[in-house]
């Protein structure tokens, strides 16, 4: 496997649907802020991403107002 290659069974867990919540807003509304597909985030939003452009992240943290660790956390449960 090549550096640029996700490891199966990662462990890191997107928090955007209790960040969503909290904020009060949907994911509708975070993809119209932020200028990413709803597909995109949906998949992200679902632990299904590979990556995540540096660019993305700060938009969606600086709209949810939080830092990349309230968003991305090792959650300890192994993902197929």
């Amino acid at each position: 496997m090549s550096p640029a290659e996700p490891e199966e069974g990662h462990t890191i867990h997107c928090r955007l649907d209790e960040l969503l919540v909290a904020r009060g807003l949907t994911l509708t509304e975070l993809s119209e802020r932020v200028g990413v597909s709803l597909v995109n985030l949906s998949v992200l939003k679902n632990d299904r991403a590979r990556a995540i452009r540096f660019s993305t992240l700060t938009a969606i943290c600086r709209v949810l107002d939080c830092e990349v660790g309230e968003l991305l956390v090792i959650d300890g449960r192994p993902r197929a």
